[in-house]
Parts: C-alpha cells; sequence; structure tokens
C-alpha cells in the first residue's frame, strides 16, 4: 500500500508519516477529530430532541445492550461513567425522564435475578427513536464519506477499529 505524500496539513501532521512521530501526529488530530467530528455526529445523533445525556443512553443500550434493545442500568452506569462524570442519582434522573410517559423511551423492570437490579429496555417509540438517529447520522457521515476514496474509507475504518480495539483491550489504563 502505497503512502500518499503530502507536503503540507491542516492540522500540522509532519510528513512523511513515520511511527516514530505517529504519537506527536495523533494528538494533533485528536482535537478536530475527537471535537469537530465527534461533536457534529453526537449532534446529528441528538437531533432536535434529546440531551446528549439521552443520546449516550439510547446509544449504549442500542450498541451494548441484549439484541440491541435491553441491559442492565449498572452497565448503563459503568459505560456513561467513562464518558461523562455522572453519578448514579444523575443516571436515575435522566433514566425515570426518559421512562417518563412524556417521553416513553425506555421501561426500567426489576430484574427476575435480582430485586435491586434494574433492567432498562427499549419501548417502541425508543427504538423508532434510535432508528431514527442511525438514519439522520448515516446520513451525515455518508456527506462525508461522500468526499473520500474508497481506500481512504477502508484504511479509516481498519485503523479506527485496530485503535478502539486495543484502547478497549486495556492499554488505556497501562502506562510506560
Amino acid at each position: 500500500m502505497e503512502q500518499r505524500v503530502k507536503q503540507q496539513s491542516d492540522f500540522g501532521i509532519d510528513y512523511p508519516i513515520k511511527r516514530e512521530t505517529a504519537p506527536q501526529n495523533f494528538l494533533k488530530l485528536f482535537y478536530p477529530f475527537h471535537y469537530s467530528v465527534g461533536m457534529a455526529v453526537e449532534k446529528h445523533l441528538s437531533g432536535p430532541d434529546l440531551t446528549r445525556h439521552q443520546t449516550v443512553i439510547l446509544w449504549i443500550i442500542h450498541s451494548k445492550g441484549t439484541d440491541g434493545h435491553t441491559i442492565h442500568r449498572k452497565t448503563i452506569e459503568r459505560l456513561i461513567g467513562e464518558w461523562y462524570e455522572l453519578g448514579s442519582p444523575a443516571i436515575s434522573k435522566v433514566l425515570r425522564a426518559m421512562a417518563d410517559k412524556e417521553l416513553n423511551l425506555i421501561s426500567i423492570k426489576e430484574s427476575k435475578t435480582s430485586a435491586r437490579e434494574k433492567v432498562i429496555r427499549l419501548t417502541k417509540r425508543g427504538q423508532a427513536t434510535v432508528d431514527e438517529m442511525m438514519k439522520r447520522t448515516e446520513a451525515f457521515i455518508k456527506l462525508i464519506s461522500d468526499e473520500l476514496t474508497d481506500e481512504e474509507i477502508a484504511n479509516g475504518m481498519e485503523f479506527m477499529s485496530r485503535v478502539g480495539a486495543i484502547v478497549e483491550g486495556g492499554v488505556a489504563g497501562r502506562e510506560d
């Protein structure tokens, strides 16, 4: 695979790309990717009606829940805690609002295995909301991918998959 040679970067990347300069270059891309791209994607996921916390909870249920619609409350608490500094009382407040008949996005039931554990499940309206989130955000991401070559898309997806697997595999907790 031939590396494209580029003389300048909008983000101050040092070319040619080398393993030795990868950490510095990665950091130069962190802000634009995490904040600019990440926030734009989050904005489309949220749409006009959802708060950031509601969006993250729906995403967690969709991506980590059983069949994409059922999850234990403790799992939501653990995963949302990785993104936001949100304590148990605040999470309970968001979940109660999402279960309220006005929003009716989720149901909260007692677990069959433990009276202390709650099971969160998407309602029909919640599933429709997730479907709308995905459709709206996929349309936005298509606008981005339409500007990329097939090779850039494939390489970018492979890179993001590998980095995600490495970080989720525990490298984030290790220090030199």
